[in-house]
């Protein structure tokens, strides 16, 4: 066990990514310009009411401004880890690393389900499971997700010459922290930095997308009936 978490999160696989010093400046610079548009998009989803049609549709806007700014930033790699001597895509690793976090946050929801001002914020951010169509949520979480990877874990990742992991995990704690809820700012916390160690690991994407997913629709799916929304 100890062995199969060090090669998910730690050891390096070896790999060339190295870029031209145009085509990191233009990778700096197409990441940045679209954090600018990605933070207007979400500043207008955020005004707009959980779970009704214009709050779905702006979601997918955000998340194709995600994705779009990743593949136009550069080439995105889909990364590899090492199993049983040899180089692997990352499929099954990840999906469980997703799944024991999942478990970990349960646990901890059914703390602070006692704690009434916490509960309360998480019951804030379930609104939007409550108010829509589950499939459509589903489908809502899944592919804000792949986007938010494909960005931070991607793009922005790629374009940090120093310290990678904690950069991206701060980026993507502040996009979070936007919606003004202190549960959801510390969950992009502690998932920032597994799916970043991921990223560091595999030299892509793939492994960190399946980790958030797995993570995102198990909360989905399991925090309305622990908090009784």
């Amino acid at each position: 066990m100890r062995q199969w978490v060090q090669r998910s999160l730690w050891d390096v696989v070896p790999r060339d990514h190295r870029m031209s010093a145009q085509e990191l400046r233009r990778r700096q610079l197409v990441t940045a310009g679209f954090v600018v548009l990605g933070a207007i998009v979400l500043g207008i989803l955020l005004r707009l009411e959980q779970g009704s049609t214009a709050f779905v549709v702006m979601s997918f806007v955000l998340a194709g401004v995600w994705a779009v700014g990743a593949f136009a930033s550069g080439r995105i790699h889909l990364g590899r880890i090492t199993v049983r001597d040899m180089e692997v895509r990352p499929v099954l690793q990840p999906i469980l690393i997703g799944a024991v976090l999942a478990a970990v946050f349960v646990a901890g929801a059914l703390v602070v389900r006692e704690i009434p001002w916490l509960a309360d914020q998480i019951r804030n951010v379930l609104g939007f499971a409550t108010e829509g169509y589950l499939p459509v949520l589903v489908v809502v979480t899944a592919v804000n997700g792949i986007a938010e990877e494909l960005f931070f874990r991607g793009a922005a990742y790629a374009a940090i010459t120093q310290y990678p992991v904690a950069w991206t995990t701060v980026a993507y704690t502040i996009a979070t922290a936007a919606t003004g809820n202190i549960m959801l700012a510390f969950a992009a916390i502690i998932l920032g930095v597994i799916v970043g160690l991921e990223r560091r690991a595999s030299g892509g994407i793939l492994a960190p997308i399946l980790t958030h997913i797995t993570w995102s629709l198990t909360m989905l799916l399991t925090l309305p009936a622990i908090f009784g929304v």
